[in-house]
């Protein structure tokens, strides 16, 4: 089985690999590195592929999900109020831009 080959891996594993790289590519992520996250998040929580038979079942774990969402945000929060509120700006106008040169 060449590297990469995901035929061991379950309907479930792939649905929620797709949907963590949907999730990374609307952050901005790019195609190869979104997919990239995605497998090793479900690797690292279904341990690998799992095709049913007996005795191959292992628990699952959520710990690498748990910890992106609580983490998430953090660096932001330890900035100044005056730094974020300059990036907020900065953002804004840039939006502004891109939405004016779209049109």
């Amino acid at each position: 089985m060449p590297r990469g080959d995901k035929s061991s891996y379950t309907g479930k594993q792939k649905r929620k690999a797709e949907h963590i790289e949907e999730g990374y590519e609307k952050r901005g992520v790019s195609k190869d590195e979104a997919e990239r996250r995605a497998w090793a998040t479900v690797n690292k929580e279904t341990k690998g592929g799992k095709k049913s038979g007996s005795g191959r079942g292992k628990k699952e774990t959520k710990a690498a999900s748990k910890k992106g969402g609580r983490i998430g945000g953090r660096a932001a929060a330890q900035r100044p109020a005056a730094a974020r509120s300059a990036s907020a700006r900065k953002a804004a106008a840039t939006r502004k831009a891109n939405k004016a040169k779209a049109s």
